[in-house]
């Protein structure tokens, strides 16, 4: 490699560290926290409904996850940004981004909710009942902390690959860290480089994010039963 070439690569680096971080503030981790939160009470009340001895909520619940699971989130993302229009509902990148990454998300993690949920013991509740409570103080009271306690390292886990799977803001124009390096790459025709500085960038999110995982793991495994 030539010293021009090798200054050139320097200067395209350095000028590109502050845009990609402002991308991955402004965009990335906000789609991430945003989509998440919203896809846990709505993956809670999903896992409820298909452990429901009532059809008619079990059934939709169990729909809803067999079709979501069972199809591309970029199909799903592109289906809401590119088709919604055609019936007149037209939705900027970042809700769009955001809806489909919470309706993805909020599948996947009402199965490790549910299975959480129906490992535990039926004892528990018949504890419950016995001390007078009702079936919803059971479950929030009982159930649900021991749940929340189990449910760390897989909801974790999801998180960091939600974090990975925000990258696909970037095709519905949406200038997150991947945006904002496909958008450099374009102009100064340098994508490998601009590329893996973007994946430095995620690697080093989500090796925090794994980090901190193992804390919470640690930290709630002490009162695990």
């Amino acid at each position: 490699m030539s010293q021009e070439r090798a200054e050139r690569l320097w200067d395209v680096f350095l000028h590109s560290l502050w845009p990609l971080l402002q991308g991955m503030l402004k965009y990335t981790i906000p789609l991430s926290i945003l989509s998440f939160g919203l896809s846990l009470v709505f993956a809670l009340i999903i896992a409820l409904a298909g452990l429901s001895s009532k059809p008619y909520l079990r059934a939709p619940a169990r729909f809803y996850v067999w079709i979501v699971r069972g199809t591309p989130i970029l199909v799903q993302l592109f289906i809401i940004f590119y088709d919604l229009p055609s019936v007149g509902v037209v939705l900027p990148a970042f809700p769009t981004v955001v809806i489909a990454l919470t309706v993805s998300e909020a599948a996947y993690s009402s199965e490790i909710m549910r299975s959480t949920i129906k490992s535990l013991s039926q004892g528990q509740w018949r504890a419950g009942y016995s001390l007078g409570m009702t079936p919803f103080q059971v479950l929030r009271r009982v159930i649900l902390p021991q749940a929340a306690r189990i449910s760390i390292p897989p909801l974790g886990s999801q998180f960091i690959s939600l974090f990975k799977t925000s990258s696909l803001a970037a095709l519905v124009t949406l200038p997150d860290l991947f945006g904002v390096a496909k958008q450099i790459a374009a102009t100064t025709f340098e994508p490998m480089l601009l590329y893996i500085v973007a994946a430095a960038y995620y690697l080093a999110i989500c090796s925090v994010l794994t980090i901190g995982q193992h804390r919470l793991e640690k930290k709630f495994g002490k009162y695990s039963l």
